[in-house]
């Protein structure tokens, strides 16, 4: 497999049915107000985040409106080729179907990238950039970003980059192809928005064109925020290893006539 296609991450359906079971206990707080941290066990079938140790995190931000409260969950294990320690974003409270289908679709992104390169021995670590990236009153959004590393290690790790998007309304993921009614005209409007706002990022006017050409795997990774579809690019796709990761805000308005009418305010809550 060449370097070019480990960079490429694509969007993270729901894994229903991937955890068999979870039990946790609850989250106390100490004499000095600071919550402590809560044990899961996971059950997981075969194919799922076998021979794993997981530890969620005390919640660290919430929406009123929605009622949904960011958290997250540390996933570490190893299968004899593939050694990983990510901490995954999660929700809490709200409507328990949306919870659930975020958590188990944002811990499908995770066994996605453990998945992802059989043939190779490599590590995976958490980085900074993983969130809970919005919480509106109708969406969901979430993004992992993962440290890929080859076992022994090569030159320098590769972020690697996943991400979610939930209709809080219908409990379901939004992808591209639910997001446009006609696919390809979206992905015309991207590449052409892309077009406008790379030169202005540190991928500078002269970022290779294939990078935002309209395909889907060149706009797989999205998140929903009012501001605007949020497109992130992989490590290589619009500029060398050197300039870091690169994502840029497409405003909605923008979208408003190529994006599904009955999502326009869903995504944009």
């Amino acid at each position: 497999m060449t370097t070019t296609s480990i960079l490429r991450a694509v969007a993270v359906a729901s894994t229903a049915g991937m955890l068999l079971a979870v039990v946790a206990c609850s989250s106390d707080t100490d004499t000095d107000g600071v919550a402590e941290t809560r044990q899961v066990t996971v059950t997981a079938v075969p194919s799922a985040l076998s021979a794993t140790s997981v530890q969620s995190s005390a919640p660290s931000t919430s929406t009123d409106e929605s009622g949904y409260t960011a958290t997250s969950v540390r996933v570490a294990g190893d299968t004899g080729r593939v050694r990983y320690d990510v901490v995954v974003p999660q929700i809490e409270g709200g409507d328990p179907a949306v919870a659930a289908e975020f958590d188990e679709s944002m811990r499908a992104a995770l066994q996605d990238q453990i998945d992802g390169w059989p043939e190779d021995r490599f590590t995976l670590e958490s980085t900074d950039r993983s969130a809970v990236v919005h919480i509106g009153s109708r969406v969901v959004s979430g993004l992992l970003v993962t440290s890929w590393n080859a076992d022994p290690p090569g030159a320098h790790p590769t972020p690697i980059v996943a991400t979610v998007v939930i209709d809080a309304d219908d409990a379901q993921p939004i992808t591209l192809d639910r997001l446009f009614p006609d696919l390809q005209a979206g992905l015309n409007r991207l590449s052409e928005e892309s077009a406008r706002l790379l030169p202005a990022t540190a991928a500078g006017p002269d970022f290779p064109r294939e990078g935002i050409e309209p395909k889907q795997e060149n706009f797989a990774n999205w998140v929903a925020t009012p501001a605007g579809m949020e497109i992130h690019f992989s490590d290589y796709q619009v500029g060398p290893h050197a300039i870091g990761l690169i994502d840029i805000t497409v405003p909605w308005d923008r979208l408003s006539d190529v994006v599904a009418p009955d999502l326009v305010d869903v995504v944009s809550s």
